[in-house]
């Protein structure tokens, strides 16, 4: 630290464990602030410990059961004897301001702890041992863990309070009984199927090639943007932004997406594209077409995005298959490469707490059946993806060939194949090639659902 004192608070310390010496509750709340070693005075940790000890047997903390324990691990004198316990209490100003000087005490640790991971990332730079991305993986990390506020760390949860927390929630739902639990996808049959897009869910959308399945993820994108008005995040490692945008623009102002692909819009086209463009530039919905995007890259740029926009509703990724582990190769393995991905997927699911689609290729299994509805069985470098999985659905059409034209419109099926929290079923879409769009069939005369 090159000579200069680290950041500490004195002060702050000696008001803290005199509050706990003079008021009973003091320790409950200071101890859900800081731990010992968040002390900087090396006496001062070992009195908290002592005091942590005696509260542990359910007693009450005060300088006479502090002294004895001090006693018998023989560190009274080191710590300054009884004058300095005395004093503890004495030179207290406020005790009900104990949580206040709590923060304090571990802010100052934050920041001691941040000067050694700076430390050790210099020292991981200059020797140069490490990928850089590796290197930038773990002083993430580090940074991460000196909040002590990653998932490793949540507390355990007792039965009674998660039971009425359950309670809560069924009575929530009953409330409002007929509105959905989570975020609208935009179609309502499918809505009906999954009471919309779970929060901390991971959803896999699979299908054929040219079935639609990123004009449908986009859709339904669009329609968490535009009409719920949620942040969306959508990773594209297949199609490029503006590719995205031309899909977005022709399914909201219902122009023919191959006359914007050719840039040959009619005077009608051009008055619906600027319309649409307008409430398109006020949705927010942000693309990422990073290619070589890993789990930790697309976690930091979560992060960043939730920092400068606030909660999302939604992320999407398409997909799965075109992103790389950041970990070593496992060699000739992609299937554990994938696993270790979709496993990834789910943990930041959980961890941003918001539905999270991710896009699957099938295996070329399928091609070579006569019944070609696809199965869980068809997933493509399948691995743990069915595992992690909470939705699984997959795109239909049946008989569908190839060359099949769906620029006038095609029934397609939406076959939920696993639902770990509900219910199995098909949903029926109108998919209009021409627009890039899906509509609800039962309602596509009067709500084409964009």
């Amino acid at each position: 630290m090159s000579g200069r004192i680290p950041p500490h608070s004195i002060e702050a310390e000696r008001a803290v464990l005199g509050a706990i010496l003079l008021n009973k509750d003091a320790f409950d709340a200071v101890s859900s602030i800081v731990k010992a070693e968040d002390f900087y005075s090396d006496n001062h940790r070992v009195i908290y410990e002592a005091i942590a000890s005696i509260v542990g047997k359910n007693q009450r903390a005060d300088y006479v059961l502090l002294s004895e324990e001090l006693k018998k691990s023989q560190k009274l004198e080191a710590v300054g004897g009884i004058l300095y316990l005395t004093n503890l209490t004495t030179d207290i100003v406020d005790v009900y301001n104990v949580e206040d000087h709590a923060k304090i005490v571990r802010d100052k640790a934050h920041l001691r702890k941040l000067i050694h991971v700076a430390n050790a990332v210099e020292s991981m730079a200059y020797r140069e041992e490490e990928e850089t991305e590796d290197i930038v993986n773990r002083a993430e990390q580090m940074v991460l863990d000196v909040s002590g506020t990653t998932k490793g760390e949540s507390s355990f949860s007792s039965m009674r309070d998660v039971v009425y927390e359950t309670i809560d929630r069924i009575n929530e739902l009953q409330r409002h009984k007929g509105i959905l639990t989570g975020v609208s996808t935009g179609f309502k049959d499918l809505d009906n199927l999954t009471s919309g897009l779970q929060k901390s869910d991971l959803i896999l959308v699979a299908a054929r090639p040219s079935m639609g399945k990123t004009a449908f993820t986009l859709n339904i994108a669009q329609n968490v943007a535009m009409k719920s008005k949620k942040n969306v995040a959508f990773f594209s490692l297949e199609m490029s932004k503006t590719q995205l945008v031309a899909r977005v623009l022709a399914a909201v102002a219902g122009i023919n997406s191959g006359r914007i692909r050719n840039g040959q819009l009619s005077q009608e086209d051009w008055g619906k594209a600027i319309s649409a463009l307008n409430d398109l530039a006020e949705a927010p919905l942000y693309i990422d077409d990073t290619s070589g995007l890993t789990p930790q890259l697309m976690k930091k740029k979560l992060r960043r995005l939730i920092q400068e926009h606030g909660e999302l509703g939604l992320v999407v990724v398409d997909y799965i298959q075109l992103m790389e582990n950041g970990g070593k190769k496992i060699a000739d393995n992609r299937q554990q490469e994938v696993s270790a991905i979709s496993r990834q997927l789910k943990i930041m699911a959980r961890e941003f707490n918001v539905p999270l689609i991710a896009l699957s290729q099938l295996s070329r299994g399928v091609e070579s059946r006569a019944d070609k509805t696809p199965m869980l069985s068809d997933l493509r470098e399948s691995g743990s993806l069915e595992q992690d999985a909470d939705i699984v659905a997959f795109l239909n059409r049946e008989n569908y060939q190839d060359t099949e034209d769906t620029s006038d419109g095609v029934e397609t099926q939406v076959i939920i194949r696993k639902h770990r929290n509900g219910e199995l079923g098909i949903v029926k879409l109108w998919f209009e090639g021409a627009y890039t769009r899906f509509r609800d069939l039962a309602y596509r005369e009067d709500d084409p659902c964009i």
